[in-house]
């Protein structure tokens, strides 16, 4: 019995291991940010939504922190615009921006995903995963917003870009993050029966 549970326990380990790995593969290369100049477009929230998906809660709050952990290390050394003023004011606040809103996806995508997938069980995962993307892009540019103002920052130029960003890249994310995660992480299910 002991057996079959170490096997379980190295299985997890090295699922939450791969996905890290492919989070800090997106958010250090190109393949995961498309950068804007003002911001950057993340694709980052999707190993982080099949991960909660496939793996439950725990494992995606360690997601959801590897996404903070890349996002703030892109602002250390690859900032865009609007991350790179804050950071030079703030590195505190810049963390909390950056981690945050990260570690909010898979709350609100697990606890979606469980109340809608009682009614709606091909619909709920999608729209959670939708869900989960527009709260990293509302908590991660709202948190912007708010910073740059008690930093007294206070520019229209600012509120053009952050609202761009939210307009032009939050749809889009959700979109994927809702059409891309839900079959992914069924597909896993499906393997590892």
């Amino acid at each position: 019995m002991s057996s079959l549970k170490s096997r379980k326990r190295t299985e997890r380990i090295t699922n939450a291991l791969c996905f890290i790995a492919l989070i800090f593969l997106l958010g250090q290369t190109p393949l995961g940010l498309i950068p804007l100049g003002w911001c950057n477009v993340t694709l980052l929230v999707i190993p982080v939504a099949v991960g909660t998906l496939y793996m439950g809660l725990k494992n995606g709050l360690i997601l959801g922190l590897a996404f903070g952990a890349t996002s703030f290390l892109s602002a250390l050394t690859r900032p865009s615009v609007l991350v790179a003023t804050l950071m030079g004011e703030s590195p505190i606040l810049t963390a909390i921006m950056t981690f945050v809103p990260r570690l909010c996806v898979p709350l609100v995508i697990y606890e979606l995903n469980k109340v809608l997938s009682r009614r709606w069980s091909k619909l709920g995962p999608v729209i959670a995963c939708a869900c989960g993307s527009l709260t990293n892009t509302v908590l991660y540019l709202g948190s912007m917003y708010l910073f740059y103002n008690a930093l007294g920052i206070n520019s229209e130029a600012v509120l053009t870009a952050i609202v761009a960003t939210a307009g032009g890249a939050g749809p889009c994310e959700a979109i994927a993050a809702g059409l891309i995660a839900p079959p992914i992480a069924a597909a896993l299910r499906k393997i590892k029966r």
